[in-house]
């Protein structure tokens, strides 16, 4: 049973130079048409597959730069297609400046539970650096008026590493952020990700890449949200007790979910497949009743064993010792060693000094 559902909304304002995930300004999109194909490919699939959802997640893209009615519509179609009962966790990515007191107050009433918002830095210089069209103050103003709304549940998303951003910078954004008491925080380390603006210029020299560097801020980061109660329940988030993504957490342990809209990934009965990233061609396959779905890759045992190394290796619970083979014992008996992990109660978890190494021991150990 399909217990996690992800909707993807592909609309920015802005695109930032950094994001790699399929996104576009609105142009010519017929907003309502795209709303309507999402709610129709969220009625084919619930003919089509056995659900029993528990999370649901809006992400982008930009879900709330769709506009109030339209983003009402979408919420009630799904909600009247899908069997939102059981569900204890709805996200919505939301952007500072694309939302209003009445927009957060309908999100409530149709089911959303949970925000995550995207506030990246609270300093002039690295917001620009990152191309976000918001000021620190409207970043705060944002938080605010979903507190006022009544969400009981905000994560509030920073990234760093970002170039020319100073240490002492982003000592400021942290503590910033521990002062607004968020249930949640995501701390990102910038990757540099193909077919982006950052990419290129780290190709051509202007931009490089310093793991030293990326450690201090990490370490910095891991310090303070430690000492202000935050639990570092995956290398790049923490939360106060109660207030984990389960979400995220899904896809960490290798659950299957269903994805909607252009791009959209599902992962489902030991298959992956990625929707047509293509708003445009998208709606017009729904609306001729074609299928959306580019064709996909067989998960096998392997491909699954690699994935987790990748994944739950970064979570505080670890990977199961299990999943080492023999011939690379000797190299976990080294690391442990090297102080870099620690084995217990069958589990495989890192320690202070191997979590901002976690993709290189991840490859010492898949062998």
């Amino acid at each position: 049973m399909i217990q996690h559902l992800y909707v993807h909304i592909p609309f920015c304002h802005r695109i930032c130079p950094y994001c790699s995930f399929y996104k576009h300004q609105h142009g010519s999109t017929d907003m309502a048409g795209f709303v309507e194909a999402v709610v129709a490919e969220a009625n084919r699939e619930q003919a089509a597959r056995s659900l029993d959802l528990r999370t649901a997640y809006l992400g982008g893209g930009t879900p709330t730069a769709l506009s109030e009615k339209h983003l009402e519509r979408l919420l009630s179609g799904l909600r009247q297609t899908l069997d939102f009962s059981q569900v204890t966790e709805f996200t919505c990515e939301v952007n500072p400046r694309t939302i209003t007191a009445s927009k957060a107050a309908m999100m409530r009433e149709k089911g959303i539970t949970r925000i995550s918002l995207g506030i990246q830095a609270w300093d002039e210089p690295t917001l620009k650096t990152l191309g976000r069209d918001h000021a620190p103050v409207d970043a705060e103003e944002t938080y605010q008026l979903l507190r006022s709304a009544g969400f009981d549940s905000v994560s509030l998303d920073l990234m760093f590493s970002i170039p020319g951003q100073s240490l002492e910078a982003w000592r400021g954004t942290v503590e910033k952020t521990i002062s607004l008491q968020p249930d949640h925080i995501s701390a990102y380390n910038l990757n540099y990700e193909e077919d982006t603006e950052f990419f290129e210029r780290l190709r051509s020299g202007r931009y490089q890449e310093d793991e030293g560097r990326d450690a201090e801020f990490f370490y910095l980061a891991l310090d303070q949200l430690e000492s202000a109660g935050y639990q570092h329940y995956e290398i790049s988030n923490y939360a106060r007790e109660g207030f984990r993504s389960i979400h995220n957490e899904s896809y960490w342990l290798g659950e299957e979910y269903l994805g909607l809209g252009p791009s959209a990934y599902s992962t489902v009965n030991e298959k992956r497949w990625q929707n047509v990233a293509d708003t445009g061609v998208y709606i017009a396959r729904i609306q001729n009743g074609q299928g959306t779905a580019l064709p996909g890759e067989e998960l096998t045992p392997d491909r699954r064993r690699t994935e987790r190394f990748g994944l739950e290796l970064r979570t505080r619970r670890g990977l199961p010792v299990n999943l080492i083979q023999s011939e690379q014992q000797r190299m976990l008996r080294t690391l442990e060693e090297e102080g870099l992990l620690s084995v217990k109660d069958h589990f495989i978890t890192l320690t202070r000094e191997g979590k901002p190494l976690v993709d290189s021991i991840a490859v010492a150990l898949m062998g």
